[in-house]
């Protein structure tokens, strides 16, 4: 298991357990926290936000190398959001209520984490991976056709891209929008492996 491709599952782990050992700072967690022999302690005592912080920083950095490498976007439309709630809600909220913002950017980070694990598991494993250029690429991409709705699993090419795709179920030939480089980039469940690499052109 390679740590970078945890990040995000690590950052959300630990700050969920941060709010769990220290109850006082988050009084959500003090019924489970009870139940668990803990009680009202504070095991980080003054250091606990600036650790809950870091971990939620943690979780979105995490998430952020999980969608350069995947390309999967809604998580992180969730992360960001969910992220900048918890920093407005303990430095810049006057309101009584101002832990909300952390619970709810904490649920956030939670739904974001499980469903960027789910999107990697369904668009991907290790068995359609290739290294390039020293990054880890995957080939395997779900075209669906525009047309009529057809789905069909492709694996990518790496030595150029494909500008033309016949659909097998309505025969339509798919090309390229405007702004991407091939089919897959278009209609594909997953970037080509020029985008995954960070080049800004296909490969010649």
């Amino acid at each position: 298991m390679k740590l970078t491709t945890n990040i995000d599952k690590f950052g959300t782990a630990g700050l969920f357990l941060t709010a769990l050992l220290s109850p006082c700072c988050f009084p959500l967690f003090t019924v489970v926290a009870s139940a668990l022999g803990l009680g009202s302690s504070e095991l980080f005592g003054g250091w606990t936000m600036w650790i809950f912080q870091a971990m939620v920083l943690i979780s979105v950095i995490g998430l952020y190398i999980s969608y350069r490498k995947h390309r999967c976007t809604y998580p992180m439309l969730v992360a960001i959001p969910s992220g900048l709630l918890v920093f407005y809600g303990y430095h810049f909220s006057d309101n009584e209520h101002w832990i909300y913002f952390l619970y709810a950017g904490m649920l956030g980070l939670f739904v974001a984490t499980i469903w960027n694990y789910s999107r990697n598991n369904l668009h991907g494993t290790c068995d359609t991976c290739k290294v390039i250029d020293g990054k880890t690429v995957e080939l395997e991409s779900e075209i669906t056709c525009p047309n009529c709705g057809h789905k069909k699993k492709e694996i990518m090419p790496t030595e150029e891209c494909q500008f033309f795709y016949e659909c097998e179920n309505c025969k339509t030939v798919l090309k390229p929008k405007q702004g991407d480089c091939c089919v897959y980039c278009s209609y594909g469940t997953v970037k080509c492996p020029s985008i995954q690499t960070d080049n800004n052109c296909c490969y010649h």
